[in-house]
């Protein structure tokens, strides 16, 4: 790996592996060994996105990122809901596939109201957790309300799910610009090559209830699992990730907050290796 340029390719000792679960074949990444810490992306990555943070966590731990329906290598079904719903009983079965009964749980932009969601139906089942760059309350921004827009509009939901949107997404979404070679961009609009997995793409983000997030809102004062929150300070797709970390913390009081001051919204691509030691320190302690 060239010093300050991640690489674009999965690092040795990472494996591709499936599964299929409720009828979706799902993609994950796994390396090491040990308790489960489950990674999962949002919008409109995959598990690719944490290649470069895998590798320090899989010193002590079984590190898995997976691929989401509708993105990366999994199945793009479009005879699904999609909804926070969907995506829970989808992880739940996928934790019955790997054989476990509990992990720690990292979660990322729409991966976070997937994952919190779960945890918080889920405690029993959690060892930790850790947010990065997410959200998961009911008060939107003006940029996740103009996204929600954006998704079901014609014409600019098209654009959305183009190379060139997505390409525009991870510009946007990146502080460092220069580490986006076209090798890393292509690695991220490859899946989405056809008609039927850009629509799938846009359905994954189109179907999460309000009613979740206030479930979320209600629920979070009661998580007792440690919890650890990282953030990108220059993240321009969610302007709000500041206010909602402080106030995670705010109702869940043992919370450890870092904030990155060069990285934006995709940290993972910014600063891998450090996200990597935070997240691996925070699994151990």
């Amino acid at each position: 790996m060239t010093p300050g340029k991640p690489s674009a390719r999965i690092p040795e000792g990472i494996s591709s592996n499936f599964m299929t679960v409720n009828d979706i074949r799902l993609r994950y990444l796994e390396a090491g060994s040990g308790e489960v810490v489950l990674m999962i992306h949002g919008f409109p990555t995959s598990s690719y996105l944490w290649r470069n943070v895998m590798p320090k966590i899989a010193e002590t731990h079984r590190a898995i990122a997976i691929d989401l329906p509708g993105y990366g290598k999994s199945d793009k079904p479009l005879d699904v809901s999609y909804s926070l719903n969907f995506y829970c009983d989808l992880l739940s079965g996928f934790m019955s596939g790997l054989g476990v009964e509990k992990i720690n749980l990292v979660v990322h932009d729409l991966g976070g109201p997937i994952g919190v969601l779960w945890a918080l139906r889920n405690q029993d089942k959690l060892h930790r957790l850790a947010l990065l760059n997410t959200l998961v309350y009911p008060d939107f921004s003006w940029a996740v309300l103009l996204f929600t827009l954006a998704v079901k509009a014609p014409v600019l939901n098209h654009w959305l799910s183009s190379k060139r949107g997505i390409a525009a997404a991870m510009r946007i979404g990146v502080w460092n610009k220069d580490r986006l070679t076209a090798s890393l961009l292509n690695n991220y609009q490859s899946p989405f090559a056809t008609r039927d997995a850009r629509s799938a793409l846009l359905k994954s983000a189109s179907n999460f209830s309000i009613n979740a997030f206030k479930e979320m809102e209600a629920k979070l004062p009661e998580l007792k699992v440690p919890v650890r929150a990282i953030y990108g300070e220059n993240d321009r797709i969610l302007p709000k990730v500041a206010r909602t970390m402080t106030r995670i913390k705010q109702d869940v009081p043992h919370t450890q907050v870092t904030s990155l001051p060069n990285c934006g919204h995709f940290l993972q691509e910014d600063e891998p290796e450090k996200i990597g030691e935070l997240l691996s320190a925070f699994m151990v302690n």
